[in-house]
């Protein structure tokens, strides 16, 4: 591929500011690294943290952290994408560019939940007739009709954990049974504390005591990372008890944007935890992660080395995972395209599928 001087890419000028489109020089290729052209992107509510609140972001930072494109500097709202090679991953001839843009971010946030976070086991390749220890133990997945959500109770019903309980609307529920989750709840009710528990409960009779300890949900992953939407629910409804690990999603949303108001994060989950619980956090017993997706690369050579590559194809390939329902978000230029996606996140509606747009119109 001959490398043009310069692109068009996405760039941040302030929180709750307007975007620009910028031109910034295309780079070459150096050592282990691969020059594409971007084709689809997809946007996440990570991108709307930092349009909103400059989450993680500098004036001039460039949007994204998916991109499919033909053979980020890294990140994937831009043209071309110049990274190492070990970053990308063939995309498997029975799945669609578009289908493919949904995926990379979201599974790999998934692996690094389970494997850094909560300690479960993520063997690869994995044997055949595998079995993990805590396969019978209760395992919550807080906001499962979320992209995270989706792609964790694939790859936990894949690994063989049997007894994975969903939380969502229930207008998903029957759709996230198809992917694996052994009862669903919805959120909203009252009592979904009292319902999740006993169904656990339940299960919990039937397992093998794998991970020991006297919490009946040993295991909770939550995919919203809201302190009141999720967090609280969780932690203070004592569906977290002594000896249960609760990996959030970062950032812990403190404070939702509004017209007149900008958003508030916390990168720091045990904080808000004790923030929640009071005097009493210190002896709960209840361990709280705070999930950062690409320290995966940092935490694991093994995921390093194979995931996006090996193991993210192959499990599409295979049909372990599926890609997500999606919405194809339409502009005049790649400006437009990025701004329309968070508008449509602002204004809601976005449950259960993946803004998709194009990052070049050639």
């Amino acid at each position: 591929m001959t490398t043009p001087r310069t692109h068009t890419a996405v760039a941040v000028v302030g929180a709750r500011q307007p975007l620009e489109a910028i031109r910034v020089p295309t780079a070459s290729p150096e050592a282990d690294e691969i020059l594409i052209r971007s084709q689809f992107t997809a946007s996440t509510p990570l991108d709307l943290h930092r349009a909103d609140g400059g989450l993680l972001q500098q004036p001039g930072d460039i949007f994204g952290s998916t991109t499919v494109g033909v053979k980020p500097r890294y990140r994937a709202h831009q043209e071309y994408v110049t990274a190492p090679e070990w970053m990308f991953g063939k995309i498997p001839e029975n799945i669609t560019a578009e289908e493919a843009a949904t995926v990379p971010e979201n599974l790999i946030t998934v692996f690094n939940t389970m494997a850094t976070d909560l300690g479960l086991p993520t063997r690869w390749p994995k044997p055949e007739g595998y079995v993990p220890s805590n396969a019978d133990d209760p395992i919550l997945v807080w906001g499962a009709g979320s992209s995270v959500g989706q792609f964790a109770l694939q790859v936990l019903r894949w690994y063989g954990y049997r007894h994975v309980l969903a939380t969502a609307s229930p207008s998903h529920h029957e759709y996230l049974r198809g992917l694996g989750a052994s009862a669903c709840f919805d959120y909203r009710d009252a009592d979904v504390a009292e319902k999740v528990l006993a169904a656990a409960s339940e299960m919990a009779q039937h397992g093998n005591g794998g991970k020991g300890g006297s919490a009946v949900v040993p295991f909770i992953i939550d995919c919203i990372g809201s302190r009141n939407g999720s967090l609280g629910p969780i932690l203070t409804k004592k569906i977290a008890q002594p000896s249960s690990v609760v990996a959030v999603m970062l950032p812990v949303i403190l404070t939702h944007a509004g017209p007149d108001q900008a958003p508030e994060y916390a990168m720091d989950a045990p904080e808000v935890a004790r923030s929640l619980l009071g005097p009493g956090a210190e002896s709960s017993g209840v361990t709280v992660k705070g999930v950062r997706t690409f320290f995966v690369y940092e935490n694991s050579p093994l995921f390093k080395a194979k995931l996006p590559s090996e193991i993210m194809p192959a499990l599409l390939a295979q049909g372990v995972v599926t890609p997500q329902r999606f919405r194809i978000v339409e502009g005049g230029s790649i400006l437009e395209r990025e701004e329309n996606a968070l508008r449509q996140m602002r204004e809601g509606g976005v449950s259960g599928v993946k803004l998709v747009w194009r990052t070049s119109d050639q």
